[in-house]
């Protein structure tokens, strides 16, 4: 399958897709399309990349289950998304947001910078854990307005049981973000099932496409409530109209899209989702979770002192596999690991393999060579 959809270097194992993913063959020809296409007529094909722009606003909608693809912005990245949710929303002195301790900066940074307005943050510690759903609910009070958290846990891979806590949330009149940038792409997600207000991705992860291109979902029914702090022609509900004299905000997810798009991202985004509607998630996520099965077998069956860090847990696995070795300086074995061609990445106080749909089993085989080799 690598061959069909990628041309990785034959002397990489790489086990990193939950950092950063290599492109598809197809959505390297569509970036390079993309620059040939300007280097030779500059913008003259504008509408075409436009309706580029729609479909891909049709492709995250597919993937997420959206209502409709005006529900989708098309933003920098996860960063951005969420400072767009934590600055739009109207907090009052006292008001409080519940998230979990151990999640990513992101979706950590942003909400405990709303000090400043008097609002607290609220942090569930992940450790020890045996149903951080409910230690989540039972965080909130009657002053909680929102809780943030992670489909998957980037560190070791846990997977969130996302409908529980977006039926409190509903029942309570409390606002749900989801922050899906290690699903998307590589497990089902259904955003009307979950009961999202807002979900963030960026898509250079498991979406497989550039840095500098992420989708925002914002529930239609809440997102004129928003507060906007970014201004400018295209967030308009006629960015067309240059001339006008007044103007309003758009009522679609382009109200959060202040100024002129990152083509390039689009165009590659677009190809590798592309990519994942032509496979299917389901098919995706079966492949990812044969890797893991095979990434989980050989950790159990190695020496004691290899430890798995993350949840094995049926309803708890995604397609990060995290682990430790112990009388080992974790960090230097990452490095030592990533020179010898495993990339991968030191997290969680463990060394993080994340393969995906086209890791190939011998790549899975040839890791766990080097670390033998290097243990």
């Amino acid at each position: 399958m690598t061959d069909n959809y990628f041309k990785l270097d034959d002397s990489l194992a790489y086990l990193n897709h939950a950092a950063v993913s290599p492109w598809p063959i197809q959505t390297a020809r569509a970036v390079e399309r993309f620059a040939m296409e300007n280097a030779r007529y500059g913008a003259a094909n504008y509408p075409e990349w436009l309706k580029t722009e729609e479909h891909l606003r049709e492709l995250i909608a597919w993937l997420i289950n959206a209502p409709s693809s005006k529900d989708i912005s098309i933003l920098k990245n996860t960063s951005e998304a969420l400072s767009v949710i934590a600055y739009g929303i109207v907090w009052n002195p006292g008001d409080n947001l519940v998230c979990f301790e151990q999640e990513f900066p992101s979706n950590r940074i942003v909400w405990e910078s709303l000090s400043r307005l008097g609002v607290e943050t609220r942090l569930v510690d992940l450790a020890g854990s045996a149903d951080p759903e409910t230690d989540l609910i039972n965080t909130c009070d009657d002053r909680t307005r929102l809780i943030s958290v992670s489909s998957v846990q980037y560190a070791a891979g846990q997977r969130m049981m996302l409908d529980k806590i977006g039926e409190f949330c509903r029942n309570r009149d409390v606002l749900f973000c989801v922050d899906a940038i290690q699903s998307l792409g590589a497990i089902p997600f259904d955003v009307q099932q979950v009961g999202a207000d807002f979900v963030v991705a960026d898509g250079h992860k498991w979406m497989m496409g550039p840095e500098g291109a992420a989708l925002f979902y914002s529930r239609r029914e809440i997102r004129g409530a928003l507060q906007l702090n970014q201004f400018g022609w295209r967030m308009v509900a006629d960015p067309g109209n240059y001339d006008e004299d007044g103007w309003c905000p758009s009522d679609s997810g382009t109200r959060f899209e202040c100024g002129s798009p990152n083509m390039l991202g689009i165009h590659g985004l677009e190809a590798s989702l592309r990519l994942v509607r032509e496979i299917g998630v389901e098919k995706i996520f079966e492949s990812i979770r044969e890797n893991t099965d095979i990434l989980i077998a050989l950790i159990e069956a190695a020496p004691e002192r290899v430890t798995l860090i993350s949840d094995k847990t049926e309803h708890r696995r995604s397609g990060i596999v995290t682990f430790r070795v112990e009388g080992t300086d974790q960090k230097a074995l990452y490095r030592r690991l990533m020179a010898k061609g495993v990339i991968c990445a030191y997290r969680g106080g463990g060394i993080r393999f994340s393969p995906h749909f086209h890791t190939r089993p011998e790549d899975l085989e040839k890791a766990w060579s080097t670390l033998g080799d290097l243990l």
